[in-house]
């Protein structure tokens, strides 16, 4: 195999299809990209963990057509850091030359044939073609609600609804819940039943952070069975639906609200984060006390001592002590493009709405702690 590309276009496409390898796995392939030539003016990036595949195509000049897998990490940090604009890589036997202006690297790699085989092939008889901004928004959005992806639960993937031209996605780990309600433009070929699909949180974390590195309008979903294959321009992210039922999760959210606070965004972030300093890190808790147009947080630690930060904000309703894990908070008000949020409260021990104020199709629902007498 003998090959000629851009250096930012193959670096690029490493990067990409790098975040499905593994570094330390049973299998030393694994950790590899597959390079195949396409034809004359295209290469073929492939990397795998099982559960994730992720291929791209990249522009190139090819001489000698082939295959070969090397290290992505490697690859990335020799890419990374040769100058000039045109790399060459050539193979011979167990090794790979990449040359890049005065600069020459001789990478040992692994035989293509001992590469997975995988399955790229789906039927078009459901599938979608979405605005790619509002759907990885949506994405980032909600996926840290999501429990974590090594519980291998339900409640680690994200659920997601296309009905017509309204897009649904919600994560919760039990403990709290993020949904999102979106207007998009949508193609479908079963336009009559909602596109429905519970995929992993660390997929669709991925596939948020791929699509910074891809220009495209649009993103083409298809699934059959237990599969899915997610496009975008030349790049296809294939994995498995996760099988079961979400929870009914709109059942969760309370309808009325007696007391309610509007409390700008930045001010929260900067109080909660200096409370934080003598909150004990086992449990993460931070007590609000709503009353009068303040909020005053306060954190413990028998370790450590105490901590109180005191914000002016609107407040309606009753006083009312209730206490979080402040990290749960933060993650959400780091997300938010608004100034300010609305948090909309029942009792201590009920759950509490975060709404953005100027989102108001997006929440986030944290269940308190309750607090010790």
């Amino acid at each position: 195999m003998k090959f000629v590309a851009n250096k930012d276009d193959l670096l690029n496409g490493i990067k990409i299809v790098e975040r499905a390898t593994v570094v330390k796995g049973l299998q030393p392939v694994l950790a590899n990209v597959l390079i195949e030539t396409v034809g004359t003016t295209q290469i073929r990036l492939t990397a795998t963990d099982f559960d994730l595949t992720i291929v791209t195509l990249i522009s190139a000049t090819i001489e000698e057509e082939g295959s070969f897998t090397l290290p992505a990490r490697k690859l990335s940090e020799i890419l990374s850091r040769v100058n000039g604009e045109l790399v060459k890589i050539e193979v011979n036997g167990s090794t790979a030359t990449i040359t890049c202006k005065n600069s020459k690297f001789d990478v040992i790699g692994i035989s293509a044939n001992e590469f997975p085989k995988r399955d790229e092939v789906i039927s078009d008889n459901d599938c979608m073609e979405i605005e790619g901004e509002p759907f990885t928004k949506a994405i980032r959005q909600v996926v840290s609600a999501a429990a974590g992806y090594e519980t291998n639960n339900l409640l680690s993937g994200v659920f997601c609804q296309v009905n017509k031209n309204i897009l649904e996605m919600a994560a919760t780990d039990g403990n709290r819940l993020a949904r999102v309600r979106s207007v998009v433009k949508n193609s479908s070929t079963n336009e009559e039943n909602p596109f429905e699909m519970l995929i992993s949180s660390k997929v669709l974390a991925e596939l948020s952070k791929i699509s910074l590195l891809i220009q495209s309008d649009l993103i083409k979903i298809c699934k059959e069975d237990k599969k899915i294959v997610i496009e975008i321009d030349k790049t296809k992210i294939i994995t498995r639906l996760m099988q079961g039922q979400f929870p009914k999760y709109n059942q969760l959210i309370p309808q009325t609200f007696p007391r309610e606070a509007t409390i700008d965004k930045n001010d929260l972030i900067s109080a909660l984060e200096r409370v934080a300093v003598m909150v004990n890190e086992k449990n993460s808790i931070v007590k609000f006390e709503f009353a009068d147009n303040t909020l005053k947080l306060s954190g413990d630690s028998p370790e450590a001592g105490n901590s109180q930060d005191v914000l002016d904000i609107k407040y309606t309703g009753e006083p009312l002590p209730i206490a979080f894990n402040y990290k749960f908070i933060l993650e959400f008000l780091k997300i938010v493009e608004s100034e300010e949020v609305k948090v909309q409260l029942n009792s201590s021990l009920s759950a509490t709405v975060f709404v953005p104020c100027s989102e108001e199709d997006y929440l986030y629902l944290v269940m308190p702690v309750q607090l010790r007498n």
